[in-house]
């Protein structure tokens, strides 16, 4: 069984790769389900990690619908990717009803032509799981992650078994929630790779300073928080 590692630094892949993990998937902020990782980390880790490395392509967090310009600061960082010489990248768009965008999938596969596709957790907000495998299959996206369209692996195992014997091409990857107490439970059912973060806090500072600078107010998944012009405006002309 394939052991993917969800990897948020530098410090993460390295115990990753210490620990006998048997690839990578970089990205940063967690938090928010990943995003893209630094041009200066993505260096770092191609002159330090020898196992696989898969990147997160995602511009930013709430949902998976994108504008034309997240869309082309995707299929920058793809081609990035690609120069870099990583392994492959982790990838997808929906719709706003809630289905595949395949068009710009499809155009993101082309553009990571020659490596591994993967089709991340925003499986788990399609609406019709079965038909977007087929859909994804058509496309010939190697691996999807999911959680089985539930808040863990384990709450969704029973899709994700599904999915995977009615999959002929394609990985099914369970994410979310897999630990060393129930991965053997998706051993058990046949799944040839899991998704794990296995990470842990650790105290960095010796007591919490004033202010925070966390803003869960900031944090939703179906808006995002976007500068807006006559707010700017009124106070330009305020002070200049």
């Amino acid at each position: 069984m394939l052991v993917e590692v969800c990897a948020n630094s530098l410090e993460s892949a390295l115990n990753a790769q210490k620990a006998g993990a048997d690839r990578i998937e970089l990205c940063s902020e967690l938090a928010v389900g990943g995003i893209t990782p630094s041009y200066g980390l993505l260096q770092k880790v191609k002159e330090l990690i020898t196992i696989p490395v898969h990147v997160l392509i995602r511009p930013r967090s709430g949902d998976f619908s994108y504008s034309n310009f997240e869309f082309e600061i995707m299929k920058r960082n793809i081609q990035l990717c690609s120069d870099l010489g990583f392994d492959g990248v982790v990838s997808g768009i929906l719709k706003t009803d809630f289905t595949l965008d395949i068009d710009r999938t499809e155009a993101l596969m082309h553009l990571a032509r020659g490596l591994h596709f993967t089709f991340h957790r925003a499986f788990d907000w399609v609406k019709d799981p079965l038909r977007a495998l087929h859909e994804l299959e058509g496309l010939g996206v190697d691996t999807i992650l999911s959680s089985g369209q539930q808040k863990s692996a384990i709450l969704g195992i029973d899709l994700l078994t599904e999915l995977s014997e009615k999959s002929s091409s394609c990985t099914l990857m369970p994410g979310s929630g897999i630990t060393s107490d129930n991965v053997c439970l998706f051993k058990e059912k046949g799944f040839r790779a899991v998704h794990l973060s296995g990470t842990q806090f650790h105290k960095t500072l010796s007591e919490a300073p004033k202010v925070s600078m966390n803003s869960g107010s900031l944090l939703k998944d179906d808006s995002l928080a976007v500068t807006q012009v006559q707010s700017i405006r009124t106070v330009v002309e305020k002070v200049k």
